[in-house]
């Protein structure tokens, strides 16, 4: 058996019996949600060797890191096991970090594959259940709705595209900041973020 060295050892064995693929399938099928569960092949699944967790965290989290194959391509699950009973009230955003870490380390050998499904699941055995606070890391915005727009829609982009030569440019003589309005062609014209 595996040795994980974690804050107690009902977590170290959880995070054991985590890296047996049976085990693990057995675990998404009951906890992923339906409709991840149909778009995951958990027959592929596949343990991978990292930890994403920041090191000062350690002591209060652990991860495990499966790489399976979608109806979508290439996926990962990615299991964080809380070992603290207290709730994060910014866990959403941690495990979306996370999240990103994994996508990250996915394209890193080759920069032009498409980023991967990462889904992130949390195990918490907490007192209060469910976990109290939103799983959504858009929720944890002060205005969550102009979160929801601004990062789910492709972000603003703009240059100065001079028709001109540049010393002719009207966008390097008029404007403090070098853009003239008529100068410039806008990377979407649509008005969407």
């Amino acid at each position: 058996m595996t040795n994980f060295s974690t804050s107690t050892p009902h977590d170290a064995l959880f995070k054991s019996f985590l890296t047996h693929p049976g085990t693990a399938r057995d675990f998404m099928e009951i906890h992923l949600p339906k409709d991840l569960r149909e778009l995951c092949d958990l027959d592929s699944l596949k343990l991978e060797s990292a930890s994403f967790v920041d090191e000062k965290l350690r002591a209060l989290h652990s991860d495990i890191l499966w790489s399976v194959k979608t109806r979508e391509g290439d996926g990962y699950i990615y299991v964080v096991i809380e070992h603290q009973s207290r709730e994060d009230i910014h866990m959403a955003f941690r495990l979306m970090r996370y999240s990103m870490a994994v996508m990250q380390r996915h394209i890193e050998h080759d920069k032009r594959r498409p980023l991967p499904l990462v889904i992130p699941m949390l195990f918490y055995h907490g007192s209060r259940s469910p976990y109290p606070w939103s799983l959504c890391w858009l929720d944890e915005f002060a205005a969550p709705t102009t979160a929801r727009k601004l990062y789910s829609a492709a972000f603003p982009a703009g240059g100065c595209h001079c028709r001109a030569r540049r010393r002719d440019c009207a966008a390097s003589q008029s404007r403090p900041v070098g853009v003239d309005p008529k100068a410039y062609s806008p990377a979407r014209s649509d008005g969407a973020y």
